[in-house]
């Protein structure tokens, strides 16, 4: 082979890019589906996408493929309203305006608490009330391990995501996620240079035979699941599932990272699987999702030899999260408002849920959620239905956005509780289903 013969392939390919032959984020083709077109091999192609990938042109992931670089596929799948005739069914969110009230009185109660010791730096991760609110938060909803002494507090579950990969795994080593998941954790591995591989999934969420398989396979240093009202799917682990994927783990060279924030929508409260895995997993939680997104209180749990390394990372990135949240989360939490909130949140989920239930019916699935996963009719391809609704005002987040393998189902993700009121999702919905029966559409066909 010649020594220019891939640098060669990457200019065409470049090309292609700069004149929209290659649109941005679109996936590119195979190794051996492009190098039988130019008439090379696949071992060229190989070393033309990595050259690309060298000047930031595309971006590779396991299991996934070659991906022109483009804009965040997390900025395309959670969209903020352009205006107010939008119907956005693409954020997943608590409905804000129910806590309104009651947060303005809680942040001016809290104000009045101000000490210079809260308002000061501290030797942890965050004071030690606030911890302590956190190990509360944590225990209510299916951790009984949560302490004071091993919880540590993040700016959001997201903070807290990355700061577990960038910490665990370093640049180049392989995550095991869903094979469908949030795309906040595909983000987050993206940018920060790790590799994802996706775990087939089941009606009850991570099969455990293909867990196996992919950590005898691929070797992961860690494993992410969210074991209630998964996003995008909306499934919740049975406590049997959940301790079938602890025993893996525990069997395993991976630590788990269990992301719960949604666990408190669950009916009855299922036992946390880092309850099976004291040394091995690591529990997140939270209360954007049950509260406000506003409020960037994050909460996690950690085995106890993994606390001086988050710890110093904490330290070495933001130094430790902001105490004026956190002393509004204590006192909901010790005053038990907070799990109030929490309950009329998953109240307003069930009734918006029946909604969408009795509208779309079979399309979606069973969920008692904040979303529905909905599976388009065999004439909908998803970025095309997705562009016709976004004609209608109607902001719907693709299926393709939170796939973690090659290919992704036909469905949309539609949240429900963004919506400004019942009327107005049930007008919406009407919409969706009225886009979802047509075969009449204003855009060319892809």
């Amino acid at each position: 082979m010649s020594e220019t013969k891939f640098k060669d392939i990457a200019r065409q390919i470049e090309q292609r890019i700069d004149t929209g032959v290659y649109q941005p984020n679109a996936k590119l083709p195979p190794h051996r589906e492009l190098a039988a077109e130019l008439e090379t091999t696949p071992a060229t192609i190989s070393k033309a996408y990595k050259l690309l990938a060298e000047i930031n042109r595309v971006e590779s992931f396991v299991g996934r493929g070659t991906f022109v670089v483009g804009e965040s596929q997390l900025n395309q799948a959670i969209q903020p309203a352009d205006n107010d005739t939008e119907f956005n069914f693409s954020i997943l969110q608590p409905y804000v305006s129910q806590n309104l009230a009651s947060l303005r009185t809680a942040y001016q109660k809290a104000s009045m608490t101000f000490t210079p010791e809260l308002l000061a730096y501290t030797d942890h991760s965050g004071h030690l009330p606030h911890r302590k609110a956190g190990a509360i938060w944590a225990q209510r909803y299916g951790l009984k391990s949560a302490s004071t002494n091993n919880v540590l507090l993040t700016n959001g579950a997201q903070h807290a995501l990355s700061l577990l990969i960038e910490t665990l795994t370093q640049p180049g080593d392989v995550i095991a996620v869903e094979a469908l998941t949030y795309p906040g954790i595909l983000a987050i591995a993206s940018l920060a240079g790790r590799q994802v591989i996706g775990v087939d999934m089941d009606d009850d969420g991570l099969i455990p035979s293909a867990l196996e398989d992919v950590l005898n396979s691929h070797k992961p240093k860690l494993v992410i699941a969210i074991p209630s009202h998964q996003n995008p799917t909306g499934i919740t682990m049975p406590m049997q599932r959940r301790q079938a994927i602890a025993i893996i783990i525990e069997n395993s060279s991976a630590y788990l990272v269990e992301d719960d924030i949604y666990g408190f929508l669950n009916e009855d409260t299922l036992p946390a699987i880092c309850h099976w895995l004291p040394e091995k997993g690591i529990h997140i939680s939270g209360l954007s999702k049950a509260i406000s997104p506003a409020m960037r209180c994050g909460f996690v749990v950690a085995p106890d030899h993994l606390l001086p390394v988050l710890n110093a990372h904490i330290r070495a990135n933001i130094w430790l999260a902001s105490p004026l949240n956190f002393i509004v989360a204590e006192q909901l939490i010790n005053s038990g408002e907070a799990f109030s909130m929490a309950e009329a949140q998953r109240d307003i989920a069930k009734q918006r849920q029946a909604i969408a239930s009795k509208i779309l019916g079979a399309m979606i699935s069973e969920s008692d959620g904040y979303h529905v996963w909905v599976t388009l009719p065999a004439h909908w391809q998803q970025e095309r239905f997705v562009m016709e609704a976004k004609q209608r005002d109607l902001i719907v987040t693709s299926g393709s956005y939170f796939s973690a393998g090659d290919s992704s189902p036909n469905c949309v993700r539609l949240s429900l509780m963004s919506i400004k009121n019942n009327d107005a999702l049930t007008q919406g919905l009407q919409a969706l289903k009225a886009l979802l029966e047509s075969h009449e559409v204003s855009l060319a066909p892809f």
